[in-house]
């Protein structure tokens, strides 16, 4: 019997996510085991409201596939909805009656962390209930923290633009022939895989970013403002990379904590830590100083994106199809990196239960207190290798839209 096929987005975009997109979709087109394939508007709430899209007739074109990998942001919209613990909630009735109703077997969400709990929850119930529903995960996160994946798709490009950013952040205060700090917050929470990756930027000739932070070790101020001092007495420019994440010994948000703003999930809205440190050190050294916030342009930034990123985004994407196919459920699919001087990636799937709920931090021996090792730097050069060619139009780069 033929079946039908779902597929959502979830979390906050990268600019990969849609490359993973398109290898789920293309497959599930190709594929005589599959009928319609739905996409579901914004998340696990498009399916809780049957806003399901039909993309079997759009992406049977290879140009409107083409044009989805290099498309950011999320193309079916997403959500940061949580269901709730008890499965006897009404959410996951509604759920499969859905799924029911449209001849739904397969459902495939690409997400983050808590992405990842919902596909945890889906299968349990699935399972429970006897439904018979394939449910896959298929990761995504710039953050680069799920859990039993080598890495996550739109890492890369994150890591990619962000070192390029920071950069060209250098080359600009470089100009100036006066004292001067430039403190660039990144992205990253409680993990700070994507403010190490600003140290990609280094080469031979190029010291910057001078002093990196991340969330993983407790950021004392006295520290922060010794470090700076001891680089400007040799050289006039400090560029330091921050995550927005960072606390002090006691745990508290650098800034944040004072207006205490939560998301649906309990998590503390972050922002502000470049800020804080721009006045602190404005107050205490007394040079030109200026914070960059990237913001969302570390996600979004589609013109200049990883080739390997991208790559392995539209092939984990096809994987997690394949695997469905022959009966594969309550998985995420990963990266397992191959042993051996030149980088090669194999990808294969992992149980739910062991990734869902937890996150992968930064190893004790990829960072120092104000530093990442050469560990880091071995790990993470070949995850931002590669430039891909973006079809434009009237010289502004070509997306498709839903």
């Amino acid at each position: 019997m033929v079946y039908n096929a779902v597929v959502g987005q979830s979390g906050g975009p990268t600019a990969a996510i849609n490359s993973s997109l398109a290898g789920v979709v293309d497959t599930l087109v190709k594929s005589d085991k599959i009928g319609k394939v739905f996409g579901a508007v914004n998340g696990i709430e498009g399916i809780l409201g049957g806003n399901l899209k039909e993309l079997s007739e759009v992406f049977s074109k290879k140009e409107n596939i083409d044009l989805l990998k290099q498309t950011p942001s999320s193309y079916l919209g997403s959500c940061r909805y949580k269901l709730p613990k008890e499965d006897t909630h009404k959410d996951y009735e509604k759920i499969f009656e859905v799924f029911d109703k449209n001849n739904i077997k397969y459902f495939f969400y690409i997400g983050g962390n808590d992405s990842m709990d919902t596909v945890m929850k889906l299968n349990a119930y699935s399972v429970k209930n006897n439904k018979n529903t394939i449910v896959m995960g298929v990761p995504k996160t710039i953050d680069n923290d799920l859990w039993g994946t080598d890495h996550c798709p739109g890492f890369g490009s994150a890591a990619k633009y962000v070192a390029t950013s920071v950069l060209e952040i250098a080359l600009d205060s470089y100009c100036y022939d006066t004292k001067s700090v430039t403190i660039v917050e990144i992205m990253g929470r409680n993990a700070g895989w994507l403010t190490a990756s600003s140290a990609l930027a280094r080469s031979k000739n190029q010291s910057a970013p001078h002093l990196i932070y991340c969330p993983e070790n407790a950021f004392d101020k006295d520290e922060f403002i010794n470090d700076i001092n001891n680089i400007l007495k040799t050289q006039k420019n400090v560029i330091v990379a921050i995550s927005e994440g960072i606390k002090d010994k006691d745990g508290n948000y650098i800034l944040a904590s004072s207006w205490g703003a939560q998301d649906k999930f309990g998590h503390a809205k972050l922002g502000g830590a470049g800020k804080a440190l721009e006045n602190l050190v404005a107050e205490k050294i007394g040079c030109k100083v200026r914070s960059v916030e990237i913001n969302v342009l570390q996600r979004c930034a589609a013109h200049f994106t990883s080739k390997t990123d991208i790559e392995e985004s539209f092939k984990i994407g096809k994987a997690a199809v394949k695997a469905a196919l022959k009966g594969v459920s309550g998985n995420m699919m990963i990266y397992k990196r191959k042993k051996g001087s030149e980088y090669k990636v194999e990808i294969s799937s992992m149980d739910i239960n062991e990734i869902a709920n937890k996150e992968k931090m930064l190893p004790e021996n990829y960072i120092t207190k104000n530093d990442v090792t050469d560990k880091f730097i071995k790990y993470a050069a070949p995850l931002i290798e590669g430039e891909n060619k973006i079809k434009t139009k009237n010289g502004i780069p070509l997306f498709i839209k839903r």
